[in-house]
């Protein structure tokens, strides 16, 4: 039986799949950041709503996916984890 890892990368084999994976990724990354800020700090979705003003059930459509924030809302969830909120731009690897 495989592995999810070897299962994954056996998948980013196929240019399909790799091509649409990649496209999602930016929106996985900023999931992860949340969920990671949030837990970094223990704080559940419904402190962090408390602490926020943000809806509790809003901060869950976040973290999974159903719904993209804006970069006021991505502040106020920073604001409310008291953290700095900091968005940057990298180069893409290159591609032999």
């Amino acid at each position: 039986m495989k592995t999810l890892n070897e299962f994954f990368n056996q998948q980013m084999q196929d240019p399909e799949f790799r091509s649409e994976y990649e496209k999602i990724q930016p929106e996985m990354d900023i999931i992860r950041a949340i969920v990671d800020a949030r837990l970094s700090q223990n704080l559940t979705q419904k402190e962090l709503a408390e602490r926020t003003g943000i809806n509790q059930a809003d901060i869950s459509k976040l973290e999974n996916g159903t719904r993209n924030p804006s970069l006021k809302l991505l502040q106020r969830l920073a604001d409310g984890m008291d953290m700095i909120l900091k968005i940057e731009f990298i180069p893409k690897p290159k591609h032999k």
